[in-house]
């Protein structure tokens, strides 16, 4: 009898299943159904010797210490900043848009004080922002729109900008000066021996016992276990009886090329044309030294794997009708991305792990055994 049974060995279930084992010395047992433990943030070395992100690239950032620091107990750090490039119009320019995009793009020399009444005689007024494609044109313009945004959304998410909730383009910022980095948060970097390593040291522990390559609902009523950490598909857990949620999933084709260095950042998004969204080579990332370097297409896709759900009214609609027959559970908690339907980044899903935590130990307190209500 396991104390708890977690479902999926990504950054919710391991860091709850590292929780639950150090801090409560209870036995838990984590199922995965892909070979490897570390969710889509697996990395591993590949036939060249090349450290590369099996499911594209994860970039760790957070203005959060906290998660910053609980994280730092299973890797050291890499220091990291990422850039990105968008090839537009036959150019490289930096995205998010800066001052160097517009300089680069128009053949202009405008200020970072000029930058903002450039936008505001481009921009379209929304008297309510709703959909992606209001947060873009109320700031920057259609032409802008159409340049950077629309093509790369309609890839990526099968769906035109004016269809989706506001939160997806209102990940990417505009900026009025040189600042080059995709992320501004306090904490950026990336963990130094690869994250399927500080996966492995968080699941290190006695009362931890990890079975991957198996399907939890072709075993789920062989394991006994008292409690119940779930962090799949929620859909899928109450077997789709209101219908299937949708998804986005992705396929990626991995090349390994005789130099050193491909292009000149980390990641090149393509929103025109091509079928591909996004090229990334991995030593940007990673730092490390080597002779031949590996790089992975994008390409986006109706049907695969789950990565991304998709926001817009109607899915959220049908997510709740889950979440209610969720909240009728007693001892399962729904955690992670694809559980919640959230398109969450992984700093913001070790939040949540770790809230749900606490909510654990308000709700369960043990006898005889000390209980911390947080991380040390």
């Amino acid at each position: 009898m396991y104390d708890w049974l977690v479902v999926g060995a990504g950054f919710a279930g391991s860091v709850l299943a590292e929780r639950l084992a150090r801090e409560r010395n209870e036995h838990v047992l984590v199922l995965d159904r892909r070979g490897h433990v570390g969710g889509n943030a697996y990395d591993r070395i590949d036939d060249a010797g090349v450290l590369m992100h099996q499911y594209g690239p994860h970039i760790f950032h957070t203005n959060s210490e906290r998660i910053f620091e609980h994280l730092s107990r299973f890797t050291a750090w890499r220091p990291y900043e990422h850039r990105v490039l968008a090839q537009v119009d036959g150019r490289l320019v930096p995205i998010p848009i800066n001052l160097d995009t517009i300089n680069r793009l128009y053949g202009l020399q405008l200020t970072s004080e000029e930058l903002p009444a450039w936008f505001a005689a481009r921009a379209e007024a929304r008297e309510v922002i709703e959909t992606s494609e209001d947060v873009v044109v109320s700031q920057v313009g259609r032409e802008l729109y159409e340049k950077f945004f629309r093509g790369y959304t309609r890839k990526q998410w099968g769906l035109d900008p004016s269809e989706l909730d506001r939160s997806v383009t209102a990940r990417v910022p505009v900026r009025t000066n040189r600042d080059d980095r995709y992320f501004t948060d306090d904490f950026q970097a990336m963990p130094r021996d690869g994250y399927t390593a500080m996966f492995q040291r968080m699941l290190d522990h006695p009362n931890i016992e990890v079975r991957t390559g198996v399907d939890f609902f072709a075993v789920r009523d062989q394991i006994p276990h008292r409690r119940l950490i779930y962090s799949g598909r929620i859909d899928e857990f109450f077997g789709e009886r209101f219908g299937r949620l949708p998804y986005r999933s992705l396929r990626f084709a991995h090349e390994t090329l005789d130099v050193e260095q491909h292009q000149p950042v980390g990641t090149v998004n393509y929103p025109q044309t091509e079928a591909y969204t996004r090229i990334t080579e991995y030593k940007h990332l990673t730092g490390q030294i080597h002779p031949r370097t590996t790089i992975t297409y994008e390409y986006p896709m109706a049907e695969g794997d789950p990565y991304y759900p998709i926001p817009n009214a109607a899915n959220q609609a049908l997510y709740k009708r889950y979440e209610a027959c969720a909240a009728e559970l007693s001892g399962v908690y729904f955690v992670g991305r694809l559980a919640t339907y959230r398109y969450y980044n992984m700093d913001q899903v070790v939040g949540q792990a770790l809230a749900v935590f606490e909510r654990i130990q308000r709700e369960l307190p043990l006898a005889g055994f000390a209980v911390r209500s947080s991380p040390e």
